[in-house]
């Protein structure tokens, strides 16, 4: 059973809300601006009909939808001119009906609006499921060079020049391309993503620009390509350089004059699409070899953003960590909360080639098999030929030959070369102060002129 609330509603139409909506709902009719916000306040509605006599009662629908954005408000007045209606609407309504309304009207009205909140409620839960990060305030960015990536990418997003994104795999530029988009002027138009090297080429052509009825061989129906599907909205190329030369060329055609056709067609098609491209090649390098086309590369260069790998931004490694600990706890349904202190030292530690992606993996690995509350360094999983060992992986420890003694020696000897000043040391081994520190004091070693350095 869905719940209404119905607001000043004149009593003679009580029994036709009734007779409309009684077998699907149950309905509190109220009366008196107090009650009406005090009533908002302390329960929730599937739907608000309200009733407005007059023009000036305006303010009391913009203090209903600021109280329940969510709700959807349907006005109810005596008037029907054109201008009320807009003001109505405008002001936060979702529809409008003219006094006394019929029993049809009643019911017409209440389908769509419940409609349309189930609509919109399934696009908020498909936006929590998918990868993407909404708000730029919501990015984990500490380091100074994340820091100055959304600085740029925040100007970018108001802009609908093209961009380019470059960086290793897995430093999350599928996730920042969609915050671009729903931080741009496009934001209420269609974000269409795909990735130019999972599709084999012979079909990459009709992915891209749809293809018609008998086109090919198994082209049974006409298809609609994705800068079709993007049109008003933004289409993120993913590996852009994995595209064959011949399609480079048709690819610049429609940046250059927003127009195509499909395969095996001959009406050419506008699309009004902004794109967001990505690769983890060296284009440049990509250009000389004679792979990838120089008028496209200047095309698609025209606002260049280059994310760093996660061992450059040593800052963000343990908040993402813990952000991914918590999202996979809460989809697993599991009670683990943290890490011990020698996980945390292990995953600074680390060198993370796959980057955020692995680091992503690794912790939902850990989630799954942790059964204690904090995830301990065993149930990570790393791999121990990849970590920091803050030099070369083949030099021979001078004296103790236990772990715990090369350990140390490769400590004193950073100490040494950078004039025992921890900060420096931290960086030439790759972990960070607080992990270099946790080991200087685990192990006992002190230097007089460090009170000096720190």
């Amino acid at each position: 059973m869905y719940t209404i609330l119905a607001y000043a509603i004149p009593e003679e139409s009580h029994k036709t809300i009734h007779q409309a909506l009684a077998d699907r709902a149950r309905i509190s009719f109220c009366g008196g601006k107090d009650h009406l916000l005090s009533e908002l306040k302390g329960n929730e509605y599937d739907l608000i009909f309200l009733f407005l006599a007059a023009r000036a009662n305006i303010a009391l629908l913009e203090n209903a939808c600021r109280c329940v954005p969510h709700t959807p408000v349907i006005v109810i007045g005596p008037e029907d001119k054109s201008e009320v209606v807009v003001k109505v609407l405008k002001s936060g309504a979702f529809d409008y009906l003219v006094h006394p309304a019929s029993i049809t009207r009643y019911e017409v009205a209440t389908n769509k609006a419940l409609e349309n909140k189930a609509l919109r409620n399934e696009v908020a839960y498909l936006r929590h499921r998918q990868d993407i990060i909404y708000h730029f305030d919501d990015v984990i960015a500490y380091s100074p060079g994340m820091k100055q990536v959304i600085k740029s990418l925040e100007k970018f997003a108001r802009t609908d020049s093209t961009i380019l994104i470059t960086g290793a795999t897995g430093t999350g530029k599928s996730f920042l391309s969609g915050t671009v988009h729903y931080n741009s002027p496009r934001r209420q138009k269609p974000f269409i993503k795909i990735n130019c090297a999972n599709i084999p080429e012979d079909l990459l052509e009709s992915e891209l620009f749809g293809h018609e009825k008998g086109a090919f061989t198994s082209a049974e129906k006409l298809r609609i390509g994705r800068f079709e599907q993007a049109s008003g909205g933004t289409l993120f190329l993913d590996e852009i350089g994995e595209i064959s030369l011949g399609l480079q060329t048709k690819l610049l055609r429609v940046l250059e004059e927003k127009s195509f056709e499909r395969v095996g067609g001959n009406k050419t098609i506008y699309a009004d699409v902004r794109v967001i491209a990505a690769t983890n090649k060296d284009l440049p390098e990509q250009i000389e070899a004679g792979k990838f086309r120089e008028d496209l590369y200047y095309r698609i260069n025209v606002l260049p953003i280059r994310l760093p790998d996660l061992r450059e931004r040593r800052q963000c490694l343990l908040p993402l960590a813990q952000y991914f600990l918590n999202k996979y706890s809460a989809s697993l349904g599991s009670e683990v909360r943290g890490f011990t202190e020698s996980a945390l030292e292990q995953l600074q530690q680390y060198s993370w080639p796959g980057n955020i992606r692995q680091l992503a993996n690794t912790v939902e690995r850990a989630v799954i098999l942790e059964d204690d509350e904090l995830i301990d360094s065993y149930n990570l999983s790393l791999p121990t030929e990849k970590r920091i060992n803050g030099g070369n992986s083949n030099a021979t420890p001078k004296g103790n030959s236990s772990l715990a003694g090369h350990e140390k020696e490769l400590i004193l000897s950073a100490l040494e070369e950078c004039l025992w000043v921890q900060k420096n040391a931290a960086e030439k081994l790759g972990v960070s102060p607080r992990a270099l520190n946790y080991k200087v004091k685990k192990f006992g070693i002190t230097h007089p002129n460090w009170r000096k350095h720190c």
